[in-house]
């Protein structure tokens, strides 16, 4: 099962960039980011190859993991239309989305409130 990790640096020049090292360093690939900022904070989510690994990469590199979140990982097409369609079938299936983002290689990462009912609406079963 995949996992969303939550980073919460300083906001501040280079977090990103340690992150970055800190993963390439450890030869751990970022399959997917999202990244803001507010509050003096920096709120970073993390999808990687090997979460378990990363954790403590992250940890030893200095960052605060706030979470592990289970995530449903959902191959789209590059295309218009194709975010409505994943979406709708979620809402369809009263599935609540409570955070989602994109992948380098177009997978949609979502954080939802029923990973099982999200899995079956999109047909990852």
């Amino acid at each position: 099962m995949r996992k969303d990790l939550v980073i919460i640096p300083e906001d501040r020049p280079g977090e990103l960039a340690r992150i970055g090292e800190a993963a390439g360093d450890a030869g751990l690939n970022i399959d997917a980011i999202s990244a803001f900022t507010g509050g003096g904070k920096g709120i970073i989510h993390v999808l990687v190859d090997d979460d378990e690994r990363a954790l403590d990469v992250f940890t030893d590199a200095g960052f605060d993991v706030k979470a592990a979140r289970n995530v449903v990982v959902v191959p789209i097409a590059n295309e218009p239309g194709a975010l409505g369609r994943a979406c709708r079938a979620l809402a369809d299936a009263e599935v609540n989305i409570e955070q989602a983002y994109m992948s380098a290689t177009s997978d949609l990462v979502i954080i939802c409130d029923d990973r099982d009912g999200a899995r079956a609406a999109l047909g990852l079963d």
